[in-house]
């Protein structure tokens, strides 16, 4: 008897060991909508950003991501700025870094306190300087799979699998993802052109079929490996508050309908999905952690949505992840308060 005892508890624990073995425990950090000078947040080597940075090189993150706006949207969209200065500073950060794009790179610089750039124009430049390879930023790097060739067209969508989990950055952007609604394209802080909005247009509509195409691939890789979780990053905020309308989809109605096919997509690919989901976004510089879908007639449980902080909050957030656990992510935000204070 006693000797069946000392072998079913041998069984146990070897039982308890694999599971350790097997589970997958890292953490990422996530940060974004960063440096704003407009709201005194300094250069990009500021004293701000130095602390920044710092406080993630002193913990164990496995890698970052930077969720778009590496500047306000009210500076001009110089090269140096949005490329060398951007660089420098993802290359500061021990981990490997990621970035996403936002907005403010590319989408709002036809604004004439932007510069009055071509919005391609700068997307194209993003994608040669920023997206020339497969690797991430970061002073230690980190092999990415680009949706398209380096360089070319969308490149700067970034898939990847860390630690049991599948990771994917789309170019879903602030400012209705560069789609023009009619009557909209031309204003008083931008000389951009007819012609060039019907070029935005056509943009958009070939960029979101691609970003929902590569949406489905990570989504099928994720359930292809039977992955716990899978880790959507975008830039948008996509205004889920709009989805509870009863009567009609206020989407429609209003000016944010450049999301709605991906944000469609999403929760399609979602609710098929066996595993977690955790989409990160900034754009509105609120951090936010929720589940906005849960409100819905047929409710989302397996879906959390994380929102970055932004300036002038210079802080980040740190993702804990076990696959052992039944959510998977454990949410952390990193107040880094001498970046909020200023002292």
């Amino acid at each position: 008897m006693k000797r069946i005892n000392v072998v079913s508890f041998v069984f146990i624990l070897n039982l308890l060991i694999s599971s350790i073995v097997n589970a997958q425990t890292f953490s990422f950090g996530l940060w974004g909508d960063m440096p704003y000078t407009r709201n005194g947040d300094g250069e990009k080597n500021g004293e701000k950003m130095s602390r920044l940075v710092e406080s993630m090189n002193s913990s164990q993150i496995a890698f970052s991501v930077f969720d778009g706006d590496t500047k306000d949207g009210s500076s001009l969209c110089l090269d140096n700025v949005i490329g060398k200065e951007t660089i420098d500073l993802f290359n500061k950060v021990n981990a490997p870094t990621v970035y996403v794009l936002g907005d403010n790179e590319w989408t709002d610089c036809h604004r004439i306190n932007n510069g009055s750039y071509d919005n391609l124009e700068r997307l194209n430049y993003l994608r040669k300087t920023l997206f020339s390879n497969e690797y991430s930023f970061g002073q230690t790097k980190m092999k990415l799979q680009h949706q398209g060739l380096s360089s070319e067209l969308y490149s700067e969508n970034n898939l990847w699998t860390y630690g049991g989990l599948v990771f994917v950055g789309l170019n879903v952007s602030g400012s209705n993802n560069n789609k023009v609604n009619d009557g909209t394209c031309i204003q008083t802080n931008s000389h951009r052109t007819q012609i060039e909005c019907d070029a935005d247009n056509v943009e958009y509509q070939a960029r979101d079929k691609a970003n929902i195409s590569f949406l489905h691939d990570a989504f099928t890789s994720a359930q292809n490996q039977k992955a716990a979780g899978i880790v959507v990053i975008i830039h948008a905020d996509l205004n889920f508050d709009l989805l509870e309308g009863d009567d009609f989809n206020e989407r429609i109605e209003q000016e944010f309908d450049g999301y709605n096919n991906f944000l469609t997509a999403l929760i399609d690919e979602t609710r098929k999905f066996n595993g977690q989901v955790l989409l990160v976004h900034g754009d509105s510089h609120t951090y936010t952690v929720d589940n906005p879908l849960e409100n819905l007639d047929n409710p989302i449980s397996n879906f959390t949505r994380l929102e970055t902080f932004g300036s002038p909050y210079l802080n980040w957030v740190n993702v804990s992840v076990n696959t052992e656990t039944k959510n998977v992510f454990t949410i952390q935000p990193v107040i880094v308060e001498k970046s909020v204070f200023g002292f």
